[in-house]
């Protein structure tokens, strides 16, 4: 039995076809990759960079200063100044210096710290915020008084103009938003700053008295004196007899902010506590009470440090 013809254009198709280099044989012989190295497992959920560690601020101390005294509050050891006085109960106020406590003098060491641990709660809050205050003041470069200079006032900033002059003078332009100092000969660092800072003390006091007048006749009450505070604490405080002590820095801040500090202390005329009545007052006049205090506190934590006093 004779094979078939096969014409010679298809038999040099399947001879060439035979004779490539088959692309699987190139496979097996290429020297194998390395194996890739195993990626270690990713957690789920990355967990938030750690917030910076606040130093709760502490008393300093003199050499002939009594020790501090530490009690431990929840995770922290707190050291605080511990005074005697004539007072029948334990007070507390906290600066950017600490815990200090007054005692009577009766008070014995065990029931002092248990009322410390009381308002564990509200001291540990005021502290983490003095301390936040102070790392946040400390970020900032110090403030150059010269020529040019921003300082903070009623909210917005002015601009400090030094002029030589043969006499001291501090007059402010509202126009421009200048507060034009004369510089005499010899003028030191310290001698311009207590300048300015009286410029700021007198709008204070102007501003302080304009606001009690416009708000204590919608409250109904009258105030018999003002005094500035320069209390690194407290914004303001009354007494029964109607004497209204306010801190004169209240004038670096926004008007409704000083505003609702005058109003805070004339309601303390009609009602001496914090009860739900005495906010009931606050609102009669400013309604956004809340706002405000929480607005203070944190612009509080922001403002520079112009004066140490």
């Amino acid at each position: 039995m004779s094979s078939p013809k096969v014409a010679g254009p298809q038999l040099d198709l399947f001879a060439q076809a035979a004779s490539a280099p088959d692309p699987f044989q190139r496979v097996l012989e290429a020297p194998l990759a390395p194996a890739p190295r195993p990626v270690p497992p990713q957690p789920l959920f990355k967990a938030p960079p750690s917030p910076p560690r606040i130093t709760l601020p502490s008393p300093p101390r003199t050499p002939d200063a009594a020790p501090l005294r530490r009690i431990v509050l929840g995770h922290y050891a707190v050291d605080y100044e511990l005074k005697r006085s004539s007072r029948r109960s334990i007070g507390f106020m906290i600066d950017d210096d600490g815990l200090h406590v007054t005692a009577p003098r009766r008070a014995i060491l065990p029931d002092i710290d248990n009322a410390i641990r009381a308002k564990q709660r509200w001291i540990l809050t005021k502290l983490h915020e003095r301390g936040e205050r102070r790392a946040k003041r400390a970020e900032r470069a110090p403030l150059v008084w010269e020529d040019g200079v921003r300082l903070p006032y009623l909210g917005g900033e002015i601009t400090l103009r030094l002029q030589s002059a043969p006499r001291s003078h501090c007059v402010f332009d509202p126009e421009t938003r200048e507060l034009n100092v004369g510089v005499t000969p010899g003028l030191s660092e310290w001698q311009l700053k207590e300048r300015v800072k009286l410029w700021f003390q007198a709008e204070a006091k102007r501003l302080f008295t304009e606001r009690l007048d416009f708000y204590a006749p919608q409250l109904g009450v009258r105030y018999s004196a003002l005094t500035l505070s320069s209390a690194g604490t407290r914004w303001g405080s009354c007494t029964i007899g109607g004497s209204i002590r306010l801190n004169w820095r209240l004038v670096h801040y926004a008007l409704p902010l000083l505003d609702y500090v005058v109003v805070h202390e004339l309601a303390h005329l009609r009602e001496m506590n914090h009860s739900p009545r005495f906010w009931a007052v606050v609102g009669e006049v400013y309604a956004d009470y809340d706002g405000a205090r929480l607005d203070l506190r944190r612009r509080s934590h922001e403002m520079p440090v112009l004066f140490t006093d």
